[in-house]
Order: C-alpha cells, then sequence, then structure tokens
C-alpha cells in the first residue's frame, strides 16, 4: 500500500469568483482525496491534499489549470506531515 501524503498549496492568479474552490472540492472528492480549500483575503486560494502520493500529485497538476474560468498564475506547494483528515470541505478564513 502506497504511503500517504500530504500537500499544503497556495494558489495565485485569478483564482476567487471564478468556482475554484468548488471545482476543487468536486475533483478532490472525485479522486478520493482528504483536505480542504479557502479562499484568502490577499486574493490566492489555500489548500490541503491527503492521500495517496500519485493521486495528490494528480490534485497538484490540476490546480495548475483549475476550473475553466480561472488564471492560475503561480503555485507554491509544501510538503507537510498527514493529520489524517477523513473527508474534503471548504473553509473560511478566520
Amino acid at each position: 500500500m502506497s504511503q500517504s501524503i500530504r500537500a499544503h498549496l497556495f494558489i495565485s492568479g485569478r483564482v476567487q469568483g471564478v468556482g475554484y474552490r468548488f471545482a476543487t472540492v468536486d475533483t478532490a472528492s472525485q479522486l478520493g482525496l482528504s483536505g480542504w480549500v479557502r479562499n484568502l483575503p490577499d486574493g490566492r486560494v489555500e489548500a490541503v491534499f491527503e492521500g495517496v502520493q500519485e493521486v495528490v500529485e494528480e490534485m497538484i497538476r490540476w490546480c495548475h489549470q483549475g476550473p475553466p474560468a480561472a488564471t492560475v498564475k503561480d503555485v507554491v506547494v509544501e510538503y507537510e506531515k498527514p493529520e489524517g483528515l477523513n473527508r474534503f470541505e471548504v473553509r473560511r478564513f478566520e
């Protein structure tokens, strides 16, 4: 069985108000990933994906494109220790 990994992403560009979060939820859920996605006050989207490495990497590749209305300029990826999340959700910035 493959090792579970966690990727923490910061996505910049035209990624708010274009359905990016909801497309991320749909895509991550279809792939069987756990984690969350949220808008940041500075216009970026922040996301965390946990799952099998190959699937997480596939999701990261998707984030470089995003949904059709998005224009992704940059994706910063940091790998962290998985927390064992068990679903994928939209979070609000506190």
